[in-house]
């Protein structure tokens, strides 16, 4: 066998074998949703109100505060408060003073779909998903004398929560307290929560803030391996990963993190997250839990105790992130407001020192072009310079090699049968020349882990989502959109949908083009005179079409540029020294069908080592 195409060969059949094992060992998860248990105490046995919230327990260690408990119609039909930013639209219902509807005003469902994306919704939809602050009384304080889920607050200032105009909410409580709590936002995704409480009594008591993220229900999620979606969180500079399924191993048995400062904990989805933030520097208890009454996922910030004196005032102040995983944004936060790890909410995975750079190229030069599949491309061109040292080298040794053929053959023939004594002439020969017949491996290998690091780039980040190309090509993150089904458009019948058998079947114009592009890679070399070989050339560049035919399409993008790319470079050196490839006669010569006579004359040769019988 020749050693270049059995380079090639086995290179090409590696990367193969690498994205076929990716999907047989990590294949999508099913997700099944958990039955909702019928009405009962939490596992742990503390009470619950009736919409399935569980308050902390007391600042003191006694019984948990839990409120009267809030009606589902209660809380539809609160009165609310309107939010509004150039980012964000919803509103806070004054029943709880809960943060309860919120949609993302720049990101809709899908291309087809201008709804926009509903982040947050309230207790009687399905799946509520809101945040709760509050105080969990302390000594001298009973669960009737603070806020609670179903505390009606008033509006003491401010008609609209903007990032020019903050709201307060006010509670007088029974035992003569008045409880505040400042809201402002920014015009990203940021709300910043100030509560305080007033103590014009001539009493001391003592409670302790904190606030919560309640999700009723498994949500919908994406299935697949390559992204987490549950629990994200930081304490002490560890992230906090846990899936949906392991929470509720925690019912009645949080997972708590005490005394952590700069952390912060809540639930990721896909593209969107909603995270509690205590103030940076500020100590503070961060868990995790499952109530088993309501089906409820829950993430918990308490903060220290804190006394309050006759006549004083306590303020505590912390931060709630509900939006867009947006890398720039989210960067802001980590670098300007000490927010510590924030970026690694983004699902880098565990090549992120390749990830990483290669998000931050797309997206600067997406920034630079004002398109995202011509931004790929031109990464592509930088990925190609980088390595091109390495890859003159391997090309250069392919055309010594090709050089080296005469001679080759004429030591196949001295060798006959004795195929040590040819290894040991052809490596001999491989010294004198200085040819490594191995270099041909390595530009194709050192494409595997970049391939599956910017598969992992264009999956997870949200600048990907719904990014255009051109034409039919709107969403880079989805795959080929065009099919042969219905001739690219021109017959009046959908697609198939994506993922389907039938949609990798009837593939797309990208899938198509990287099938031509690999085939014409093959072209720049004569097609191997062992049949073996012949079929497995043969074969090769339409497996991989079908195969990518379900990738997204930013990626097919990438792999048609590396192709032709490489096809130009391959060529050039070649040519500079001393071989010409007559890629047109190999394309004509793959098509001539073959006498019976060359078949025969074939099978002979690969029947005997030396091509005896």
């Amino acid at each position: 066998m020749d050693d270049q195409n059995k380079n090639l060969i086995l290179a090409t059949a590696l990367s193969f074998l690498v994205i076929l094992a990716w999907f047989i060992i990590f294949p999508p998860e099913q997700q099944v949703t958990p039955e909702a248990p019928a009405a009962e105490q939490a596992a742990d046995g503390t009470p619950t109100t009736a919409d399935g919230t569980t308050a902390p327990g007391a600042a003191d260690g006694s019984a948990p505060a839990t409120g009267n408990g809030a009606a589902p119609e209660a809380v539809a039909d609160a009165p609310r408060l309107t939010i509004d930013t150039p980012n964000l639209d919803g509103s806070i219902n004054l029943i709880g003073g809960r943060i309860d509807d919120v949609s993302l005003k720049r990101y809709t469902v899908s291309v087809d779909n201008d709804e926009t994306v509903r982040l947050l919704s309230p207790v009687g939809e399905t799946n509520p998903y809101y945040a709760l602050y509050g105080w969990a009384p302390g000594a001298g304080l009973t669960p009737a004398d603070v806020p609670g889920d179903d505390t009606e607050w008033s509006v003491e200032e401010g008609e609209a929560l903007t990032p020019t105009t903050p709201v307060t909410l006010r509670w007088d409580s029974p035992a003569g307290l008045i409880f505040r709590r400042v809201m402002s936002v920014d015009e990203e995704f940021l709300i910043t929560i100030e509560q305080s409480v007033e103590n014009p009594t001539e009493t001391a008591v003592r409670a302790q803030p904190y606030a919560l993220i309640n999700r009723h229900g498994l949500p919908e999620l994406t299935n697949f391996f390559v992204i987490h979606e549950g629990v994200i969180g930081q304490h002490e500079g560890e992230l906090v990963i846990e899936d949906y399924d392991n929470v509720t191993d925690f019912a009645g048995k949080p997972e708590t993190f005490t005394d952590v400062t700069n952390g912060w904990i809540g639930f990721t989805d896909h593209y969107w997250m909603t995270n509690l933030i205590p103030d940076p520097g500020q100590p503070a208890t961060l868990s995790v839990s499952y109530l088993a009454r309501g089906d409820i996922y829950q993430t918990l910030t308490k903060q220290p105790t804190q006394d309050i004196a006759a006549g004083a005032t306590v303020t505590n102040r912390s931060h709630l992130f509900a939006g867009a995983k947006e890398w720039e944004v989210i960067k802001h936060y980590q670098d300007d407001l000490g927010f510590v790890d924030f970026v690694n909410t983004v699902d880098w995975g565990w090549f992120w020192m390749l990830t990483k750079p290669i998000f931050r190229g797309l997206h600067f030069l997406n920034g630079l072009i004002g398109n995202m599949g011509l931004a790929i491309i031109a990464l592509t061109f930088i990925i190609k310079a980088i390595l091109f040292p390495l890859a003159y080298k391997s090309y250069v040794s392919m055309a010594k090699m090709k050089e080296l053929q005469p001679e080759m053959e004429k030591l196949k023939e001295k060798a006959g049968d004795d195929r040590q004594k040819l290894q040991r002439e052809m490596m001999a020969l491989y010294k004198k020349e200085k040819v490594n017949p191995a270099s041909g491996c390595l530009p194709i290998l050192l494409q595997i882990p970049i391939f599956f690091s910017l598969y992992k780039v264009i999956f997870v980040t949200l600048e990907l989502r719904q990014a255009a190309f051109f034409g039919p090509f709107r969403d880079l993150s989805q795959p080929d959109p065009t099919s042969l089904f219905n001739l690219y458009g021109l017959l009046p019948w959908a697609n198939p949908e994506p993922g389907t058998i039938l949609a990798l079947i009837f593939i797309g114009i990208l899938p198509l083009l990287l099938g031509i592009s690999m085939w014409l890679q093959q072209k720049l070399n004569p097609a191997p005179t062992d049949p073996t070989q012949q079929m497995i050339f043969a074969w090769m560049p339409w497996v991989f079409m079908f195969m990518l035919g379900g990738f997204a399409s930013g990626l097919v993008v990438y792999w048609i540029a590396n192709n032709t790319i490489t096809f130009i470079q391959q060529y050039t050196i070649m040519r500079s020294h001393g071989h010409k490839p007559d890629v047109f006669g190999n394309i004509k010569k793959s098509f001539k069908k073959k006498s019976k006579g060359d078949a025969a004359k074939a099978a002979n040769s690969t029947a005997k080592p030396g091509g005896k019988k």
